[in-house]
C-alpha cells in the first residue's frame, strides 16, 4: 500500500493532506525518515507520524438521519448537541462528510476514510445531493431558471476573522412536488446554500431535508437513527463495480 493511502486509511485525512504530511518530513518508517511519496508500506513496517505510531483503522461508513437541532461538528464550545452525540460513547472516531446546518435534517454520512470523503465532497466528482425543501409560500416556477443559472450569495470565509465571500451559487435542478414543496438538486456544497439562494429570490426555507447523496438514499431511517453502509453501497458511492467482488467491506453492528 502506498504511504499516502496508508496514512489516509489510518485516519490522518485525505490522500492529498497525507502527501503534505510526508513531504513535511513528519513520517518515519522503521525508524528512518521518509519523504518519498511513492514509498510502499509493507504489513510488518512500523510507521510513525511526529514520533507516534499510526496503524490502519478498520474503515467505517455510517448513514445517519440527522435531526433538526443537532450540529455537524465534533465539539461545540456552548455544549450544544452534535451529531456525534447520537452514536454510542465507545464508537470509533469518525468525521462527517460535508455537513447539514443545525436547522436542517436528513442524510449525513460519517466515516474515517479520507479518500471516501473526498470522493463525495470535491467539486470535480460532481456528486448530486438531493433535498426536499418546504418554503414559506407557493413557489413561482418561473424563477427556476434564475436559480439554475446561479445567484450570488455571501458565505463565511474558510479562515476565522475573514469577511464573508460573495459566491455564485447554483442548483442543478428544481422540481415541484407541491405548491410550496420542491425537490432541489445541488452539486456545490456551500454553507447554508439553499436557504441563501431562495432568500435571494424572496422565499424563506421552512424545512430542509437531504434525502439522497449520489446513489444513496435516506430510506426509512427515523430522525436520530443510523446504520452501517454495506460493501455495495460504499462501492457505488466510490464509482466502483462490485459485481465480481464478494468480500464485504463492513460488518453490521
Amino acid at each position: 500500500m502506498r504511504l499516502n493511502r496508508y496514512l489516509a486509511a489510518a485516519g490522518l485525512g485525505s490522500r492529498r493532506a497525507c502527501e503534505a504530511i510526508i513531504t513535511a518530513g513528519r513520517v518515519s518508517i522503521n525508524g528512518r525518515p521518509c519523504v518519498i511519496l511513492a514509498t510502499t508500506v509493507e504489513p510488518d513496517d512500523a510507521v510513525k507520524v511526529d514520533g507516534s505510531t499510526v496503524q490502519v483503522e478498520r474503515q467505517i461508513y455510517v448513514l445517519l438521519n440527522k435531526p433538526v437541532g443537532f450540529l455537524s461538528t465534533r465539539t461545540d464550545p456552548r455544549q450544544r448537541d452534535t451529531v456525534f452525540d447520537l452514536l454510542p460513547q465507545d464508537f470509533p472516531r469518525v468525521f462527517h462528510v460535508g455537513r447539514l446546518d443545525k436547522d436542517s435534517e436528513g442524510l449525513l454520512l460519517l466515516t474515517n476514510d479520507g479518500e471516501f470523503a473526498l470522493r463525495l465532497t470535491h467539486p470535480r466528482y460532481k456528486v448530486d445531493k438531493e433535498y426536499e425543501v418546504i418554503l414559506d409560500r407557493p413557489f413561482d416556477m418561473t424563477l427556476t431558471e434564475k436559480l439554475v443559472q446561479g445567484v450570488f450569495i455571501k458565505v463565511d470565509a474558510d479562515q476565522e476573522g475573514q469577511p464573508p465571500q460573495r459566491v455564485r451559487a447554483r442548483a442543478e435542478g428544481i422540481y415541484k412536488l407541491a405548491a410550496n414543496k420542491l425537490k432541489v438538486i445541488l452539486r456545490q456544497g456551500l454553507k447554508r446554500q439553499i436557504r441563501l439562494m431562495f432568500l435571494q429570490v424572496g422565499y424563506e426555507v421552512k424545512r430542509l431535508q437531504r434525502v439522497r447523496l449520489g446513489t444513496l438514499r435516506l430510506g426509512s431511517l427515523r430522525p436520530g437513527e443510523w446504520r452501517y453502509l454495506d460493501a455495495r453501497e460504499v462501492a457505488a458511492l466510490m464509482g466502483k463495480d462490485t459485481a465480481s467482488s464478494g468480500r464485504p467491506t463492513l460488518r453490521g453492528r
